[in-house]
């Protein structure tokens, strides 16, 4: 193993986060009530333009109004992009009149890791303006090819700072590569396999080597659950913790794929007792179920009892 090595950063249960639009304030308490581990309250792609101040002073509302907390989640709020006339107050008006109960900030389109540092120093100045207790974390959308060939360097410089998490975001980076699809996230019959394979594994290997959480995106169809999971399963294949749900009916499908199955959490405990009781007896590897288990076994159980573990906390 590497000297050089990378901790998970902050771990939090993300199995599903829901775009809730912010011009849509009707469905902020549904969207509390729904048991969703994650949320974001959304001011950009969901919000037309000359919606986007009165979407601002909506969610300022619901995050002091409502009981976000104590129903378990963690809210994020997705900013408009750095290109736009309305990132700046976004930032400030959120921080200033409601910072304490936000959790992350998700910023769109991030291209060089100079994005990422810009949302930073401003959430640095505000928060010791404000006297904040509470550090809030950045999310990064991973969405065009600019972002995508920036990527282990978005990942490497904002690990040292706030940043918790990378998303990828199908859509728009299907439209920045030009690829001929009209789909989110679904896959092409014009294409032999997943469309979305190298992308999102690119992104994962990035997030995974400096500590970060990697978060798969949207899945257009929303009358196609079948399709959700099946994109769901290919992205923790790949080794993403979580799923946007773009609808409620979605949460529940993440939810599904993203915990584990108790007979693999029960199979991840066995290969852990296993080693144990070979490392008793000085042996470094074991057999079980007629299979070499050895410590490279070990690190991948440990993830499954971790995974499980924190949800089950989660839920209690």
């Amino acid at each position: 193993m590497s000297h050089t090595l990378f901790e998970t950063k902050i771990q939090r249960v993300q199995r599903c986060e829901l775009a809730v639009p912010g011009s849509r304030p009707e469905m902020f308490e549904k969207a509390l009530k729904s048991g969703v581990d994650f949320i974001f309250l959304d001011l950009e792609d969901a919000v037309a333009p000359d919606d986007k101040i009165q979407a601002r002073k909506n969610i300022i509302q619901a995050i002091n109004d409502l009981d976000w907390k104590g129903h378990g989640i963690t809210l994020s709020v997705r900013i408009n992009g750095l290109d736009t006339q309305f990132m700046v107050r976004d930032v400030v008006d959120l921080v200033e009149q409601a910072g304490r109960k936000i959790d992350t900030i998700l910023i769109p389109k991030v291209g060089v890791y100079a994005d990422v540092y810009m949302v930073e120093a401003m959430l640095n100045q505000l928060e010791m303006q404000q006297g904040l207790k509470n550090r809030i974390g950045i999310e990064a959308l991973i969405e065009t090819a600019l972002g995508m060939a920036n990527v282990e360097d978005i990942a490497r410089n904002g690990a040292a700072g706030r940043l918790e998490a990378l998303h990828f975001g199908v859509a728009d980076y299907a439209a920045s590569n030009r690829a001929r699809t009209t789909n989110i996230g679904g896959l092409n019959p014009d294409y032999p396999g997943d469309q979305w394979h190298a992308a999102i594994s690119r992104m994962t290997v990035a997030c995974r080597a400096f500590g970060l959480r990697p978060i798969d995106g949207p899945f257009g169809d929303i009358q196609d659950p079948e399709g959700y999971k099946q994109a769901a399963r290919r992205a923790a294949a790949l080794g993403c913790e979580g799923k946007w749900a773009i609808h409620p009916t979605q949460i529940a499908l993440a939810n599904e794929v993203f915990t584990p199955p108790a007979a693999e959490i029960e199979k991840a405990r066995r290969i852990l007792a296993a080693l144990k009781e070979a490392a008793a007896q000085g042996k470094g590897a074991a057999s079980l179920d007629g299979r070499l288990i050895d410590a490279a076994s070990e690190r991948m159980a440990n993830n499954i009892v971790k995974a499980a573990e924190a949800i089950a906390a989660k839920n209690n």
